[in-house]
């Protein structure tokens, strides 16, 4: 076994990280176990996880529960093509999430990912136009949004604040409405939702789907809006015949408080998309679901199937898995421990809304946020979380925790503990 230098050597040599240059000047820290709500690095520390591996380890690591479903689908079959096969796995998981999503989404389409399951609902929309006898071929967005780093789901991301700018050139022109003013728990008046539907008013026509991330924005600034602001969109989407895409790959599965951030407002989307937390933070696995009518207007219209078939889709591992993490969910008193973590994270990270240089501390659910005047240095900053026993991956100006769901109530507290300690010795 490579000793922890060995590895860092071997990594710098050949690995390309997310969001990073080959230079050798970010850090990776190697881990060497994770059971629980922590991680084990080669080097020796052991550390608290706030952010449940890109929000989707919400049962920890190392889950006997988990680790037993794909140990038994194993003995069957790793993966098998789904052209013209299906198997139990699949099957299961799709009568789950029809069950659970909310109502008149009855089909479910497999994708890889959580940025391909937006692909996916994009190209839906296109063909469910197509197949009506219109062209309808753009996107209403949000601004501050983000769905994804494929070229569908980029173009659709804030063009301005967004993280792909550098291929504005080359990405589809979209349409995009001012992020949402009324923050969550506050009414949306017309005024707030007037420029939201003047577009619409003036571009229906031509637009095969509003697209948005429900009451929590994610990657582009983690911001939490009114469901009211949500709830008028749905009308006017219904007022002016388009489709509206839901994509809850951040939000599904309880971070928000609710099983899914939809049901804020009471709606339904014509297309929703899953992913990050469908398996537990096993495998990669991701779901687009539709209603009959959208599935019907394309199966019976030339060319008369949905032209999208990805190679690992519905693959048995990943179906088993994400069947097991969402009967564990449900089986456990998942909301009174959301609601636990949400008051911890008020509790641990109030004091920060006295630090300077923070302009806002926000909770909603399990998410905690510490938005920054100034983007924090990450390669200062991370070492310093290290060293506070805790693994923090901030972005940009924001210092934002979404620990696992099993987090005990110590944990939380030293987790919270450690970002005020960081933020309040930042020079």
């Amino acid at each position: 076994m490579k000793s922890a230098a060995e590895l860092l050597a071997s990594d710098a040599r050949f690995l390309w990280h997310p969001y990073s240059a080959m230079d050798g000047q970010a850090a990776a820290f190697p881990v060497a176990s994770a059971r629980g709500v922590r991680l084990k690095l080669a080097t020796g520390e052991e550390l608290i996880d706030g952010m449940s591996s890109w929000w989707c380890a919400i049962h920890g690591y190392n889950h006997p529960v988990l680790n037993a479903a794909i140990e038994s689908q194993l003995q069957d079959m790793a993966h098998v093509m789904f052209g013209g096969l299906t198997h139990a796995p699949a099957t299961a998981l799709a009568e789950q999430l029809v069950k659970l999503t909310p109502p008149s989404l009855e089909k479910v389409f497999f994708t890889d990912s959580g940025s391909v399951a937006v692909e996916v609902a994009m190209k839906m929309a296109i063909q469910y136009w197509h197949a009506r006898g219109q062209s309808r071929q753009r996107f209403l967005s949000l601004c501050n949004g983000y769905h994804g780093d494929t070229f569908g789901a980029m173009s659709v991301c804030d063009p301005v604040t967004g993280m792909h700018g550098l291929f504005s050139g080359i990405l589809p022109s979209q349409l995009f409405a001012p992020a949402p003013q009324p923050g969550f728990g506050e009414p949306c008046r017309e005024e707030h939702i007037r420029q939201f539907r003047d577009l619409l008013a003036v571009h229906a026509h031509a637009l095969a789907a509003v697209i948005l991330e429900p009451v929590v924005q994610g990657a582009g600034g983690m911001r939490f809006y009114s469901a009211g602001y949500l709830k008028q969109v749905r009308s006017l989407c219904d007022e002016y015949d388009v489709l509206l895409i839901a994509d809850e790959i951040a939000t599904g599965f309880g971070r928000t408080g609710k099983l899914f951030a939809c049901e804020w407002a009471g709606i339904s989307p014509d297309i929703l998309c899953l992913g990050k937390a469908l398996t537990g933070g096993y495998l990669t696995l991701a779901a687009t679901l539709t209603t009959s009518t959208i599935s019907d207007a394309i199966s019976n219209n030339p060319p008369g199937v949905f032209m999208h078939g990805p190679t690992f889709m519905a693959n048995p591992l990943a179906c088993a898995v994400a069947s097991a993490s969402i009967a564990l969910l449900l089986d456990n008193p998942w909301q009174q421990r959301i609601e636990r973590i949400a008051q911890g994270l008020e509790q641990g990270l109030a004091p920060c809304r006295a630090l300077p240089g923070v302009t806002e501390v926000r909770v909603l659910g399990a998410i905690g946020v510490v938005e920054l005047e100034q983007a924090v240095e990450l390669s200062a900053i991370q070492p310093a979380f290290i060293q506070a026993g805790v693994w923090v991956r901030p972005f940009g100006k924001l210092v934002y925790l979404m620990p696992a769901f099993i987090m005990e109530e110590e944990d939380l507290a030293q987790l919270c503990a450690a970002v005020v300690k960081v933020l309040a010795g930042r020079t």
